[in-house]
């Protein structure tokens, strides 16, 4: 990015409707936590959170099935879009696995996040993608940056993770999303990848310590034309493209909060 991972995440702080998006995000994960169905049934919240999160990444890369669908179903093998929402599901359960790792090698995190998406060792599987080698991410339609641009942007991110800083969560989880989306650095399952990451960030963070504002709701309730107009703005590279971006990441997470709360509610009218 021209104003993405080789300058300081800080900085994005200052861009338009940052600020806003930031202090709009935060009061919305403080009610939902505050929820008083998250002090006894948070596992629960959690795991739904995941499952929701998972149903929602997998229809933005083009296998749109209803909730009870993912819930119910068992074999994941049968066809592209089941394959889908099997690798969905896997990255909505390793993502808390990973938190440890990630503060300090978010590659090694970023390349077993593509091997339990792709699901099987293959020759291109778990490492970023060779000179000759094709990208299969039908939703995005930019053009691909070369693998020596790849290596570059990836270790420039990967510092910025590592060395953290003063950049707000969402800030920081927006252009880990907008960057591995920009450069798509395996053959495969980069949406997946990207989305996974973001939510990593957003719990390894502190602003989401237990996962229940699974942003990738969010993403998918927008919708993909708006999606993917957001993120032509992050690869403008302008002032007003990347915090437009980072603004369409918060509204994601306050539609993921929104979905968490009615669970909440939905657990707290059955108990009543």
């Amino acid at each position: 990015m021209s104003t993405h991972a080789s300058d300081p995440l800080a900085a994005l702080g200052s861009l338009p409707g940052v600020a806003d998006a930031v202090d709009s995000v935060r009061k919305a994960v403080d009610r939902v936590y505050g929820h008083r169905v998250m002090r006894r049934r948070s596992n629960e919240i959690s795991s739904e959170a995941a499952l929701r999160g998972a149903r929602g990444s997998a229809a933005l890369s083009g296998a749109d099935w209803a909730l009870e669908e993912v819930r119910r179903r068992s074999d994941f093998s049968a066809d592209p879009e089941a394959r889908t929402v099997g690798a969905a599901l896997r990255l909505g359960a390793e993502a808390g696995q990973l938190l440890s790792i990630w503060r300090q090698s978010p590659l090694r995190v970023l390349a077993r996040l593509h091997l339990v998406a792709a699901g099987d060792p293959g020759e291109s599987v778990g490492r970023p993608r060779l000179d000759g080698e094709t990208v299969d991410e039908p939703l995005v339609t930019a053009p691909v940056p070369s693998p020596a641009e790849v290596a570059g942007r990836l270790d420039g991110l990967a510092e910025l993770i590592v060395a953290g800083g003063e950049a707000p969560a969402l800030v920081t989880a927006s252009v880990v999303h907008g960057e591995l989306l920009a450069l798509r650095p395996f053959t495969s399952y980069n949406g997946l990848v990207a989305r996974a990451a973001e939510r990593i960030a957003l719990i390894g963070s502190g602003l989401d310590p237990k996962a229940i504002c699974p942003a990738e709701v969010g993403h998918a309730e927008q919708g993909r034309a708006a999606y993917l107009a957001a993120f032509e703005g992050y690869l403008s590279g302008t002032p007003e493209g990347v915090g437009g971006w980072i603004a369409h990441c918060g509204r994601s997470v306050e539609l993921g909060v929104r979905e968490s709360t009615a669970v909440c509610e939905a657990l707290q009218r059955g108990a009543a």
